[in-house]
């Protein structure tokens, strides 16, 4: 007996998976076993890459979902809904879901998981991050004893190329921008890629996965790249940085609460994350008693998201192959409670500040004893030039707790001699 799929959505990931089923040579036996049923679709007469027969088309998604010969759905419209309703339908009905939609994932994830739990069967989301790189079942499966303290990922292939080519061509942000959606790799609305919120809905799903609890999304600190400028990258370069935008999930000890944030980041260029170029991908895991260990791909694009959804697919053959009554523990969600996140004024980083001043004696002396105040201990401080008649000022501290930082900031805004605070990022 063959297993049936539904698929939901015949668009790009669509299309890359339905081709990658067709095309068996050379590739897992098991694909073999695979039949293509049903695929929902939002118009019968478009023109597609891929041939399939009119009685596998249907633009009646419910029934895809509802049709008791169907044994996984594969969700890949994306979108919150219908999106979510299908697929609580699908796993209610006993069937498993693969899924490629981090943004429902990452809102509906308690309802979600505690369906399929409810149901017996299981949601599979390896596309969902990092496109095609394998890190949701290696966090499952492979790093599973692990003590996991640390993910820190360059999730977001747009912000990631926008910065490189910042930093490259010594560009402005919206130059970048632009040029990025003429060519397709930014979408016309960029505010999902550019404002941190594709990489807070990622980071969510990793932080959950790793220590075993679910993340509230509301609270992921959240913050884009729109802010970032080319001189910021230009002194970021001078001081041996480079600026990512990162998504990092971080635990101190096994019993404190955990950091979960989005935001730009200078990154130490021999920091493995550093040569991380274009619109790639990487996750960085750190635990106990693994060490490091990077998983590093194409974060989108068709290919590597079919690949993706497919393994997913192949998992749930073989779990259906093996007809067991009971769920295998390694790829069910088995996390119920929610992970308590620790206030972004807790946080212990390192900082980078650029003020402008005027061009006074002691300005350097009034900025390091206001820090001083607050315990904020300086790495480097430097007058860099200047723009116009201001002075420009550049600062590195060492760790230091947010709240103290931001205390020492407010302080430094009163100056009469600070004109501006034009950028504040932090620093891995």
């Amino acid at each position: 007996m063959g297993v049936k799929l539904g698929i939901l959505g015949l668009g790009t990931v669509g299309t890359g998976t339905v081709q990658l089923l067709q095309d068996k040579a050379g590739r897992h036996p098991l694909l073999q076993e695979i039949e293509i049923y049903r695929v929902g679709v939002r118009s019968l007469d478009k023109h597609r890459a891929v041939e399939l027969s009119t009685e596998v088309l249907t633009t009646d998604l419910e029934s895809i979902v509802n049709d008791p010969a169907v044994d996984i759905v594969v969700e890949v419209m994306g979108g919150l809904e219908p999106a979510r309703s299908l697929i609580l339908k699908a796993l209610s009905n006993g069937k498993h879901v693969v899924t490629a939609n981090k943004a429902a994932i990452a809102r509906f994830g308690a309802e979600i998981f505690t369906t399929a739990n409810q149901a017996g069967v299981y949601v599979m989301l390896e596309a969902a991050v990092g496109g095609g790189i394998p890190v949701i079942q290696p966090l499952k499966q492979s790093l599973s004893v692990n003590r996991i303290h640390t993910v820190t990922g360059i999730v977001n292939g747009t912000t990631n190329y926008i910065l490189t080519r910042m930093q490259t061509e010594g560009s402005n942000f919206s130059d970048v921008l632009a040029d990025a959606q003429r060519l397709g790799y930014a979408e016309a609305d960029p505010t999902a890629d550019v404002d941190g919120l594709d990489a807070a809905d990622k980071i969510a799903i990793l932080a959950s996965l790793s220590f075993g609890g679910r993340i509230n999304l509301q609270d992921v600190y959240t913050e884009g790249i729109r802010q970032v400028s080319k001189t910021d990258i230009a002194y970021a370069e001078k001081l041996g940085f480079v600026i990512k935008l990162l998504a990092i999930a971080k635990r101190d000890t096994p019993s404190s609460p955990l950091s979960v944030r989005v935001h730009p980041t200078l990154v130490p260029q021999a920091h493995p994350l550093a040569s991380i170029n274009g619109v790639y991908n990487a996750i960085l895991v750190e635990g106990e008693p693994i060490g490091q260990v990077m998983f590093f791909g194409p974060g989108a694009g068709a290919g590597a998201t079919a690949s993706a959804v497919t393994s997913d697919i192949l998992n749930l053959v073989a779990v259906l192959k093996t007809n067991t009554a009971v769920a295998n523990p390694l790829l069910t969600c088995r996390h119920q409670e929610y992970c308590e996140i620790a206030p972004m004024v807790e946080l212990i980083t390192r900082f980078y500040a650029r003020f402008l001043t005027n061009d006074q004696p002691g300005v350097i002396g009034k900025l390091g004893t206001c820090f001083g105040n607050y315990g904020v201990s300086l790495e480097s401080i430097v007058q860099t030039g200047f723009q116009g008649e201001l002075a420009e000022i550049v600062v590195v501290t060492h760790d230091v707790r947010e709240g103290n930082f931001r205390q020492a900031l407010a302080e430094i805004r009163d100056l009469s001699a600070i004109e501006s605070i034009p950028s504040l990022l932090r620093v891995l």
